[in-house]
């Protein structure tokens, strides 16, 4: 069913205000899931609204927390995210490490105890139009299996980096597996079969069922190196924020359990004037410009995609599954 944004983006913010959370708070939580719908990312998007409100209702999430800071080092913020949601908790580290990072060009936040901070490209773009550098990560419950194993062991640990570029800034989002776990549960939820590699079930048995991927794991993207690179960021994340590792997280796929994983931001100030920027900018579009293996598909730099179906989402609507329509609504009806 096509809708438009401002609808879709009332209804979330009323029914998170009708679990207690303030409207600024609202506001923020309901954009990161709009943004996630329009660049063409369901996965992060609304199909995750109706698990956070039992979230809130089940006092696994506290509608009005924002975190609490404490800088053991200079550059060095840790965060208690005190369970809050986890949009709130990670602006409220963006906004004291932008405050710092002119002045010593590097700075980092961990945070625990907060909950699902959803589309990471959100963050790193948040920054990158500050004039700032980001890096962001974060670990998950385990949903992939190791290189050359068929047993969940690792997060689908992904990994943001925007930049300024003097134009739209560039910005990196991939999870380090192969897809995000919420891709399977959009499948899922339009009862869409998978495409081949993409996971195993529980016996470890490729698997093209959403469902039977649901139970089973997810592959890590490029074999060995994504293996690898998800590897490292689970360990760095683990270590920086004191989490819990992938095997131990829970709380972004339920609405049982407190949420344990941890999240990583990292500002750089690169310090440099418009100039230094503007050649950023040239040289993609150099990029863009480059011969494309297939005329009929230029070259495009990370996060063109997302620029593109986002303006067309504005114009046209967002696609929102059937089901996920009505139980939105049906849980606006039970307000009334």
């Amino acid at each position: 069913m096509l809708c438009q944004e401002p609808l879709l983006r009332a209804l979330a913010t009323e029914l998170l205000e009708s679990r207690g959370v303030p409207a600024s708070a609202a506001r923020l939580q309901s954009d990161l899931l709009i943004e996630a719908e329009l660049r063409g990312l369901p996965s992060h998007g609304l199909q995750r609204l109706p698990r956070l409100l039992s979230r809130v209702a089940n006092g696994l999430a506290d509608p009005v927390a924002s975190g609490r800071h404490r800088w053991p080092r200079v550059g060095m913020l840790e965060v208690d995210g005190q369970r809050g949601l986890g949009p709130v908790v990670m602006m409220s580290a963006l906004e004291a490490l932008a405050t710092t990072v002119t002045a010593t060009g590097i700075a980092v936040a961990a945070i625990r105890d907060a909950n699902h901070i959803g589309m990471l490209a959100y963050y790193a773009e948040q920054a990158a139009t500050r004039g700032l550098i980001a890096l962001v990560t974060c670990n998950s419950e385990a949903l992939v299996h190791p290189f050359g194993g068929t047993q969940a062991m690792l997060g689908t640990n992904p990994l943001a980096i925007g930049l300024p570029t003097g134009g739209a800034p560039f910005v990196l989002d991939m999870a380090t597996s192969l897809v995000p776990m919420g891709r399977i549960h959009a499948h899922a939820l339009r009862k869409e079969p998978l495409p081949e590699g993409w996971a195993v079930d529980a016996q470890g048995r490729p698997t093209t069922d959403p469902e039977a991927a649901k139970a089973g794991t997810i592959a890590p993207f490029g074999g060995a190196k994504g293996y690898g690179l998800g590897l490292a960021l689970e360990l760095m994340v683990a270590l920086l924020a004191g989490s819990a590792l992938a095997p131990e997280v829970r709380g972004t796929l339920d609405d049982t359990h407190v949420a344990n994983k941890g999240d990583l931001l990292l500002l750089i100030d690169p310090g440099r004037d418009a100039a230094g920027t503007r050649r950023l900018s040239l040289y993609l579009d150099a990029l863009r410009a480059s011969r494309p293996a297939d005329p009929r598909h230029p070259v495009e730099a990370p996060g063109d995609g997302m620029r593109r179906r986002r303006a067309a989402a504005l114009r046209d609507g967002i696609d929102v599954p059937d089901a996920l329509f009505d139980e939105l609504h049906g849980l606006r009806a039970a307000l009334a």
